[in-house]
């Protein structure tokens, strides 16, 4: 029987089963694509290689380091600030970061009661930290070094573990709360380390705050750094000492005195600088209420201004002495012209009286007008001798209503119309002090022109920093050296036979000029509160000293209370800064 072929034509080998619809010619592509794949996969493998070592390889690395280290901050010494005199009143002293590896304490109860013994504390807390499920934990911050010598004494003598130390520093106050509000609030930032948040600490901050070290330490799970570990050390760079020019025996005697004062006089707060006229070295400065910068959770925004730089005010009489510069310096007012000078006068729509209440009009000079102090007086002159013009120009002169320059944080300029902006009251009221606002330093650094010859000086705290000596500028000139001692000339008659008669200091000749500002609250002056104040300089002839005194919101007028508080301070101040008493003093 033939046999039937269902596979085809005779000799046509069968397709093989898997051989796929083209049998063997499909097969060969299948292998070729199969061959592509791979050499595709093969070969985006090796680029990712190479992106990771290459490319990404010191990214990964640097995290897996991060993940197996831990950084703390080693703090850089903050310079110390030194008074003129080489005191110190702010230094870094060393202390320690107390920490512990849990663990590896060998016996809780034991290191409780050594820590307890040594950093004071309960021992529970302790326990319950030295108990802790991680290889990390402070015990205690900034701790005493000598208590932490100590302690570290007593563990190994006692075969502890688990407990090290970590040398930082912290800043300390020989003289406690003494020039807290200048020397300013130091602060301790996300990194652990102390910046200047105020004062002169925020002034020379740069400078005081040196550079921070760092401890690189081996971490263990979660990253918790392992305490004892192996670890890299880079050592901190310390900051630079400054000297500052106040005294602080001085500073400690102005601020009791103000202090007093204030509460004395009824005064809602009291400042006073006392400075050296030729250069603008400040001796002492202050404003209630004072900053206790050792207790930092007691301070107020108010206690760390310093009220004479950044606080504006009325400057009252006292700034006669400068309208009367200002008339004799540009030659419209001869210090020996007499005025025939009325018991009133209108400036603007407001009628202008003395203090005195006199009813008649009496003839004046100058000299006489300082002496009694005269609104009137220095309305009159400044009216119809002086004019708009020259009055501006010369309260532009000494330096009113711009920045001093003083190397302390928050000066304002103050608010002092330009003569573009004078009204009908602007000339006369501004003449005896009122219709500008401006921070008292303004007036320390005018009046020291006048003590000096004529040249405006830069107020200012830093002497050195470093081994660098400061230089501060001095000038421009206020008035002619000729104008300056016809001026003091006449503040001296004001002590000796006027109103500043309550500023005399035995044994000195004291030139000088009382204030008694009103003071506006919510743009109304108030009744029967004054900015009582009085600046002067001694030795009249040749000045080494200037002070002002003010009282804020006192109802006494200045010769019952700024007078006497300011012949305290400026004798204390010059017989600290060994000013010789001279025989026309006596």
């Amino acid at each position: 029987m033939q046999r039937e072929n269902r596979g085809g034509k005779a000799g046509t080998p069968r397709r093989g089963a898997g051989t796929g619809r083209f049998g063997f010619a499909a097969s060969e592509a299948g292998l070729s694509r199969v061959f592509a794949v791979a050499l595709a996969l093969f070969f985006l493998v090796v680029v990712r290689l190479v992106f990771l070592q290459v490319v990404d390889g010191p990214s990964l690395a640097s995290r897996a380091e991060a993940r197996r280290t831990n950084v703390q901050v080693l703090q850089a010494k903050r310079g110390t600030i030194y008074d003129r005199k080489g005191n110190i009143l702010a230094m870094s002293e060393e202390c320690y970061d107390v920490y512990c590896n849990p663990k590896e304490v060998t016996d809780v109860e034991e290191e409780a009661k050594l820590l307890v013994k040594w950093l004071g504390g309960d021992e529970a807390g302790y326990k319950e930290l030295l108990s802790t499920d991680s290889t990390f934990v402070y015990v205690k911050r900034r701790a005493d070094k000598e208590a932490c010598e100590s302690l570290r004494g007593d563990l190994i003598a006692n075969g502890r573990a688990g407990v090290y130390l970590l040398s930082q520093t912290r800043r300390v106050y020989p003289y406690g709360k003494v020039a807290g509000q200048l020397i300013g609030l130091v602060s301790e930032n996300d990194q652990g380390e102390y910046e200047g948040i105020t004062g002169l600490e925020l002034m020379y901050n740069s400078e005081l705050s040196g550079k921070d070290g760092e401890m690189i330490m081996e971490t263990g799970a979660h990253g918790v750094p392992i305490a004892g570990a192996a670890s890299q050390v880079t050592e901190p760079i310390d900051g630079e000492d400054i000297v500052i020019s106040i005294d602080v025996d001085v500073q400690k005697y102005a601020e009791e005195c103000i202090e007093e004062a204030t509460a004395e006089y009824s005064a809602s707060s009291g400042m006073c600088m006392a400075c050296d006229p030729r250069t603008g070295e400040i001796l002492a400065a202050c404003s209630t209420p004072y900053a206790d910068i050792s207790q930092p959770d007691t301070l107020t925004n108010e206690a760390l201004n310093l009220k004479l730089v950044s606080s504006a005010y009325d400057p009252g009489s006292i700034f006669k002495v400068l309208t009367a510069a200002i008339g004799v310096d540009s030659g419209k007012v001869s210090t020996t012209r007499y005025f025939d000078v009325p018991p009133t006068i209108v400036v603007g729509s407001d009628l202008v009286m003395d203090e005195d209440g006199r009813n008649k009009t009496e003839s004046m000079n100058l000299r006489e007008m300082l002496r009694r102090s005269s609104n009137v007086g220095s309305a009159l002159i400044a009216q119809e001798g002086i004019g708009a013009q020259t009055f501006s120009e010369g309260v532009e002169s000494f330096g009113i209503g711009s920045l001093t320059g003083v190397d302390f944080p928050g000066e304002t300029a103050g608010m002092v119309k330009p003569l573009e902006q004078y009204d009908g009251s602007s000339l006369g009221s501004m003449s005896f002090g009122q219709g500008l606002t401006i921070p008292m330093v303004q007036m320390v650094r005018a009046v020291s022109s006048i003590a000096n010859g004529g040249t405006l000086p830069t107020p200012h705290f830093a002497l050195t920093v470093g081994d660098k000596q400061l230089e501060w500028e001095q000038g421009p000139r206020s008035v002619s050296g000729d104008t300056a001692r016809k001026v003091a000339d006449m503040m001296v008659t004001v002590v000796k036979d006027g109103t500043g008669f309550s500023a005399a200091v035995d044994g000195y000749e004291v030139a000088a000029k009382t204030g008694t500002g009103e003071q506006a609250k919510n743009g109304v002056y108030m009744q029967g509160k004054y900015l009582a104040s009085l600046i002067g300089f001694a030795p009249a002839k040749d000045p080494e000293v200037l002070l002002y005194v003010g009282l804020n919101e006192t109802p006494y007028i200045s010769y019952s209370s700024a007078g006497p508080v300011f012949s305290a301070i400026m004798g204390e101040v010059l017989k600290d800064m060994g000013v010789l008493s001279n025989p026309q003093g006596s």
